[in-house]
């Protein structure tokens, strides 16, 4: 029988783990919508006892998630801070761990304002520096390395390979949030990372109608810990959620072309704008790490992009309520396009001072740029900009 985890990666995602169902001929992996599963007699059953612990349909979602990141192990979640959270939770207390300077908000606050009380401690890098990533790590008993690459939502690029051997060199475990890439675009796993978590609620996912979180890696040991945690936390996705997210799998590839072919466009649009002062992508080659791109990311800059307005605060509101087409909203990834204003909405757990630090000003927006038309897609930008 083929070996389709050697596949490529658009085959892959329609057919790992998704082999017609034994007894019906199902082209699609049945939803599995139970809570337990009938033993023949006491701890004598079919691989599923309860579906907190697995679930046929988890399962398949789970076999088809490794082999796309390239990951021998996957563990699924009700979200992507759920992962997050199991990530952290398998690690010892009074651990240290340096994280990018510029990661999500979600994941600072859960940080900042829950394991910082427990026992763990964090300390924020710039890790497009390298240099001072080594020179600290030299200085400092480092246990973790958090990184998000693409940032969010400064879009920085960090060099995974490099890093990993600087983790390497240093006894420093890497962990890599693949989110804004997607497995199409990145695999930090082959560059040298230990561990690679997901919200797959955004290009995984991929149509904006389910919440969900993964963890990818290679390590047996260190996945038993997040296996028995997934089970003794239970923040685990229903069977239809991962039907859903499944789904989604099946036209990533289609999907990550046309956002990152967007994209491209979008963001050259907006650099020749008189109301635009700057436009952060990396697909543009002004971009600091821009080399990055073709070296890791296989040619693919991704489908979102920041811009920093010629505005004041007021204007950018207004400019952000004439869209049509972009819609106004918090998360990423979807087909449709969205914009959002990150120091009111998905980074307002951050302080102001950092905003400030980062260059996340009252002008700034963060853009998920989706598959419409993409004359349609510039024809709205022009016609709101055009009205402040």
């Amino acid at each position: 029988m083929m070996d389709k985890t050697k596949l490529n990666f658009a085959s892959k995602a329609i057919h790992v783990g998704q082999e017609p169902d034994e007894k019906t001929g199902s082209v699609i992996v049945p939803l599995y919508q139970t809570s337990t599963y009938a033993q023949k007699s006491p701890g004598e059953h079919l691989g599923y006892e309860y579906s907190r612990t697995d679930n046929p349909t988890r399962h398949a979602y789970e076999k088809c998630l490794a082999s796309l990141e390239k990951a021998q192990y996957c563990a699924s979640f009700a979200s992507g801070m759920a992962a997050i959270h199991c990530i952290v939770e398998s690690l010892n207390k009074n651990v240290r761990i340096v994280c990018s300077d510029d990661v999500y908000g979600g994941t600072f606050r859960l940080f900042d304002k829950v394991f910082s009380k427990h026992g763990l401690y964090f300390d924020y890098l710039d890790f497009s520096n390298l240099s001072q990533v080594e020179d600290f790590f030299k200085q400092h008993t480092v246990d973790v390395c958090w990184i998000e690459t693409p940032s969010n939502p400064m879009l920085k690029l960090i060099d995974i390979k490099s890093l990993s051997q600087i983790c390497q060199d240093n006894g420093v475990k890497l962990v890599v949030d693949n989110t804004f890439a997607s497995p199409f675009i990145q695999n930090p796993l082959i560059q040298g990372a230990d561990m690679v978590v997901h919200s797959t609620t955004k290009y995984i996912g991929g149509h904006s109608d389910v919440v969900g979180g993964a963890i990818m890696c290679n390590d047996e040991e260190w996945f038993k810990k997040i296996k028995f945690l997934q089970n003794s936390i239970g923040a685990v996705p229903s069977a239809f959620d991962c039907w859903l997210s499944l789904r989604g799998l099946k036209t990533l590839a289609l999907r990550m072309q046309k956002h990152c072919q967007n994209a491209v466009e979008i963001a050259d649009f907006l650099s020749s704008h008189a109301k635009v002062k700057q436009v952060i992508y990396p697909g543009l080659e002004d971009h600091p790490n821009h080399y990055l791109v073709g070296q890791q990311m296989q040619g693919y800059a991704g489908g979102m992009l920041s811009v920093n307005l010629d505005l004041s605060l007021e204007q950018t509101k207004a400019f952000l309520r004439h869209l049509n087409l972009f819609i106004l909203a918090e998360s990423l990834g979807g087909v449709e396009s969205l914009i959002e204003h990150p120091a009111i909405m998905t980074h307002a757990s951050l302080p102001a001072e950092k905003r400030r630090a980062l260059g996340i000003s009252d002008a700034f927006v963060r853009i998920s740029v989706g598959i419409e038309d993409i004359n349609d897609l510039k024809q709205d930008l022009e016609q709101a900009l055009s009205k402040v």
